[in-house]
């Protein structure tokens, strides 16, 4: 069995600066985030080992000191918690940060603003906190476009979402809202589309194709989804305990991509675990060859011979 990386995979540096932060408080106990640091389950077990409570909001929150993650808030939230007196450690990404400020530029260029991405998301919800209440809507696929009876629109992006979608949603809007002046400005980040163009790469050179990271991260999810659209057997990990070798056959070419949240120790120990698979199937590899040669001699009667196969989560 013959492993592959992705080209590009696994921790972004916003997520790197986030960690940094986070391991560089001293207080930790004295210190709330504010949601999810980043949607990874092995950041979390690590922030409560540290000793940081956790609060949805900061309303929830018991500790003068909190800490805004890694998707950000809205600068209306922001400005709510330093009138509270409170002490922000602010680990957004910069590039969050971009998407925020293309996204009120529209708004004070008169523009009706449309913002593509997962509505739910902290993020997302962080990207419209700042618009007029009227001015904007979310749309999580093309189907959602409208004709929303504006002359002039401006579409972004949550940072994480598919740059082709992106491009469908656009024309899309063009379609619906015939002879509106439409301005998108795209703001999926460079990690998130690197990640994805690798992926893409990938898929074609492989059997299965192997995503580690959190259930809840919107990168890898598409990550996901795009292993599977492409017709290759795609396998969702968060760790390699995720993992069994009779998921693999001893002939097949294994890929492996990582979300932008995905720790690098994470992703190398998935890698690590695949590789070491190949001495587990090494025996039964050993013992079809042996049977096909004797069944070519006439010794034994020819059989199909394959190791079980794990369907598509």
């Amino acid at each position: 069995m013959r492993v592959i990386r992705a080209t590009a995979m696994g921790m972004c540096f916003g997520v790197r600066d986030a960690l940094a932060a986070m391991r560089a408080e001293p207080r930790p106990v004295e210190v709330t985030v504010l949601g999810e640091l980043v949607h990874n389950p092995a950041v979390t077990a690590e922030l409560h080992a540290r000793g940081f409570p956790s609060a949805p909001d900061a309303s929830a929150a018991g500790t003068q000191a909190v800490m805004i993650t890694a998707h950000g808030v809205s600068d209306r939230a922001r400005a709510g918690l330093q009138a509270a007196g409170k002490r922000i450690i602010d680990t957004t990404c910069p590039l969050v940060r971009r998407a925020h400020a293309a996204g009120l530029a529209l708004a004070r260029d008169g523009r009706f603003v449309v913002v593509f991405g997962k509505r739910a998301h902290v993020e997302v919800r962080g990207l419209v906190g700042d618009l007029p209440g009227d001015e904007f809507a979310v749309v999580e696929s093309a189907v959602e476009v409208a004709d929303w009876g504006r002359k002039r629109i401006g579409v972004i992006a949550q940072t994480t979402a598919v740059e082709r979608d992106f491009i469908g949603v656009v024309e899309r809007i063009r379609v619906m809202n015939a002879g509106a002046d439409v301005r998108p400005i795209l703001t999926v980040c460079a990690p998130t589309r690197d990640r994805q163009a690798a992926v893409e790469r990938l898929i074609a050179r492989v059997d299965v194709l192997v995503v580690v990271g959190g259930r809840a991260s919107n990168n890898t999810r598409q990550l996901v989804e795009r292993g599977r659209a492409g017709g290759v057997r795609t396998l969702h990990v968060e760790s390699a305990a995720d993992l069994d070798p009779v998921q693999f056959s001893p002939e097949e070419i294994v890929g492996v991509t990582a979300g932008t949240s995905t720790l690098t120790e994470t992703a190398d120990a998935v890698v690590e675990r695949l590789e070491g698979f190949w001495e587990e199937c090494l025996p039964v590899a050993r013992s079809v060859s042996a049977i096909a040669s004797r069944s070519a001699s006439g010794s034994v009667s020819r059989r199909a011979f394959s190791l079980p196969q794990a369907e598509d989560e």
